[in-house]
């Protein structure tokens, strides 16, 4: 069984290697913006008829992996 992660591709002749759904041109940039802006998920879904709800999981946990590779600074005080 494929893991959601799986399900995210980056291939430099694609989108210019940005992290797409596999099999789609359809960024993980605008699905986050997207949801980002209030939509919901079933109106995404009707805005690509080619995702399904694994697909809007998949990028929302592709972001939070690069998250959790982020450099935490704190204010100074």
């Amino acid at each position: 069984m494929e893991t959601l992660l799986e399900l995210i591709q980056l291939d430099p002749a694609v989108m210019l290697g940005k992290p797409v759904v596999k099999g789609t041109r359809i960024t993980v940039e605008s699905i986050i913006q997207e949801l980002a802006s209030g939509y919901s998920h079933d109106q995404i879904l009707a805005a690509h008829p080619h995702l399904q709800e694994k697909h809007i999981l998949a990028a929302l946990q592709y972001a939070a992996a690069l998250m959790q590779n982020e450099k935490i600074y704190s204010a100074a005080s």
